[in-house]
């Protein structure tokens, strides 16, 4: 399914219609290790489509997307991240991926994480600050993170004096 979505905007609504887009949340939420990934990577090429962005999140993709972002292997983190750099341009999931903890998520996965993710979340970042009230919350969420960094950083340098 992931390779027939990448670039057929007919087999993505095909693969919608068939129940696709449940069957791929539940693998995503359920499966193992390896279904996981190819979920994620599935549901990333079937958020290209607009009408299944809003599929994606009536199926409660959006939770299971940010906690694999949040806590899955690599390859479960670039493609979730991935799926919601897609569907955070939709304005109705915007509110939805910020109550999941898609912003302080992203904020650390920007930081922290590799060159995919990395691209992946500054995009959702990108996406989540047309909103007034998101780009508040991005902003204090990088100004937190850097003065805990800060804050952590002088307590190592006490620790060892």
């Amino acid at each position: 399914l992931q390779e027939l979505a990448r670039d057929d905007d007919e087999s993505r609504v095909a693969i919608a219609a068939a129940g696709g887009v449940e069957v791929l949340v539940s693998l995503a939420r359920d499966g193992n290790e390896g279904q996981k990934e190819d979920a994620v990577r599935a549901l990333w090429n079937l958020s290209a489509n607009d009408e299944l962005k809003v599929a994606i999140a009536a199926a409660g993709g959006i939770e299971v997307l940010v906690s694999l972002a949040r806590d899955g292997n690599e390859e479960q983190k670039e493609g979730a991240a991935g799926a919601l750099w897609n569907l955070s341009a939709k304005d109705d999931n915007k509110a939805a991926i910020v109550a999941a903890g898609g912003i302080e998520l992203f904020v650390a996965m920007a930081r922290d994480g590799n060159e995919e993710q990395k691209e992946n979340a500054v995009g959702a970042l990108a996406n989540l600050a047309y909103n007034d009230d998101n780009s508040v919350a991005i902003a204090l969420a990088r100004d937190g993170n850097e003065r805990q960094k800060e804050r952590d950083g002088m307590r190592r340098g006490r620790c060892g004096t």
